[in-house]
């Protein structure tokens, strides 16, 4: 089989924001307990964070990490996770039926993400939670006035503001699974009240309004359109969450899922444009992909209610899985002129490309890879490419192109890099990448995964998936069902 691509400098679909490359910590399973916070475990720090984990966050190069939750916040109020520990009570969290005991709270997961270098996507709680609490959850982190919540902060050991600037106004409150799920009208009345308060007290600050939890609801398009019309003015982004699975093995159309999320983001899109027209602003809202991944493995698994951390939504990932989690980070790049953020949901243990076990080893998971090269190399703008190839058959998606590609132009390191999915099952690829008005372009490096067995895990003893580096010669040739980085060096 063979593939061109043409790219051509003039042609720009915009500039990657590095948020792209965000992820997600919530307070669930054995994310944070067992996860990122162990104070027995060997490598843990002052703190008892895992130094372990924190390395391999850091070879992410997460930028940004939406806490406390997804579905978690909901019914969560953040004045039980600051000051004394000792002090702290244990809830009942209703949205994963296990007992929180408020250990790591907003006092804690500041200074970790301090540590592990990235930023707090802080959400707030707008199920049983109210909009005077998002205010003053505002004010315990980024004001430096001489009032209550600031004073308190100062109290709890904390003398400078945190600094967070991205908020979300809740989580997938239009889920009959939600704690205190809300329809369009009663979530656009709250959110925008929400989000004046909160931005009378920070004027600084971004705001996340939620979509749909995911295209297949039933009020989708609807729910935006009502929720935008209360919010159009006070916020800066609107969330999409989706998942993909592959329960019935179908590993054809499981590798076109990214087409689906690409479709899922130009219609989010057109629907924010659509209310901008309606109301004839100059503002545009732009897209927070703030929940995606791969999820399936892991549901039906059951544990004991009301205890705290059991493992839940431990996804084993494979690597058949790694190579739809690197077509989705291409559809996010190449969808930048809108999608300004995103969280890989989620980063540690639960559907996570992180894993440790209580008192052990930490590891990579298959899905790790794809999201490091991207996260590493995936800086500049991305380019608009017209690609010729042939094509594989599925059931559901009809003849899909053989090929999926993003490509990056990275204008201060002189480079282009280009991520190339070969989505055949059979058939090796021969790649021409054609470029316009860049001059010379030389190949300096192929990285490659792949794995003969599309089932291959890796675990704590065995890393059988893992990107190994191709001789880079005159020919591109892309393996069957492979994810590849290729970086082009260009003349200064």
């Amino acid at each position: 089989m063979k593939a061109n691509i043409l790219i051509n400098k003039n042609y720009e679909i915009g500039k990657i924001d590095r948020r792209i490359y965000g992820s997600f910590i919530e307070q669930l399973g054995r994310a944070v307990y067992g996860g990122i916070y162990e104070p027995t475990h060997p490598t843990a720090d002052d703190c008892g964070f895992r130094r372990d984990v924190i390395e391999l966050v850091k070879k992410l190069n997460v930028p940004i990490v939406r806490w406390p939750g997804g579905n978690f916040v909901s019914g969560y109020h953040w004045e039980d996770g600051i000051g004394d520990k000792s002090k702290r009570p244990q809830r009942m969290d209703l949205a994963w039926n296990t007992t929180e005991p408020n250990e790591v709270g907003l006092d804690e997961f500041q200074e970790w993400a301090k540590r592990a270098n990235t930023e707090v996507m802080m959400a707030v709680n707008l199920g049983t939670g109210t909009p005077d609490e998002a205010r003053n959850c505002v004010e315990y982190c980024n004001l430096d006035t001489d009032t209550y919540y600031a004073d308190l902060r100062r109290k709890n050991g904390f003398e400078k503001p945190f600094g967070i600037k991205t908020w979300c106004l809740g989580n997938e409150m239009d889920g009959s699974w939600q704690i205190c799920a809300k329809t369009a009208e009663e979530y656009g009345r709250i959110a925008v009240e929400t989000a004046k308060m909160m931005k009378i007290t920070d004027p600084s600050i971004e705001l996340v309004a939620c979509g749909s939890s995911n295209m297949g609801m039933k009020t989708f398009v609807d729910w935006e359109l009502t929720v935008l019309e209360h919010t159009y003015d006070y916020i800066d982004y609107l969330s999409l969450h989706t998942y993909y699975g592959n329960a019935k093995n179908e590993s054809a159309d499981f590798l076109c899922k990214c087409i689906e999320m690409d479709e899922f983001i130009k219609s989010v899109a057109a629907i924010c444009d659509a209310v901008k027209a309606k109301k004839r602003s100059k503002r545009t809202v732009n897209l927070s992909f703030d929940e995606w991944n791969v999820w399936y493995h892991s549901k039906g698994q059951s544990f004991e209610p009301w205890c705290k951390a059991p493992a839940q939504l431990e996804d084993i990932y494979t690597f058949e899985d790694a190579l739809v989690v690197g077509g989705m980070m291409m559809v996010l790049q190449n969808n930048c002129d809108r999608v300004k953020m995103a969280c890989l949901a989620q980063l540690v243990n639960v559907i996570a490309p992180i894993m440790t076990e209580n008192g052990g080893k930490a590891w990579a998971q298959t899905i790790f890879y794809p999201f490091m090269y991207a996260s590493a190399y995936g800086n500049g703008s991305a380019m608009r490419t017209v690609i010729e190839c042939d094509t594989v058959a599925t059931e559901k998606h009809g003849d899909a192109p053989c090929i999926e590609s993003s490509v990056l132009y990275n204008e201060a390191e002189h480079e282009i890099v280009m991520y190339v999915l070969n989505r055949s099952l059979t058939d090796e690829v021969d790649l021409l990448p054609v470029f316009e008005d860049f001059g010379t372009c030389k190949l300096t490096e192929h990285v490659e995964l792949y794995c003969d067995d599309l089932k291959a895990v890796n675990d704590k003893d065995c890393e059988r998936v893992s990107p190994v580096n191709v001789p880079v010669g005159d020919e591109i040739k892309l393996k069957k069902h492979s994810w590849n980085m290729l970086r082009f060096a260009l003349e200064a």
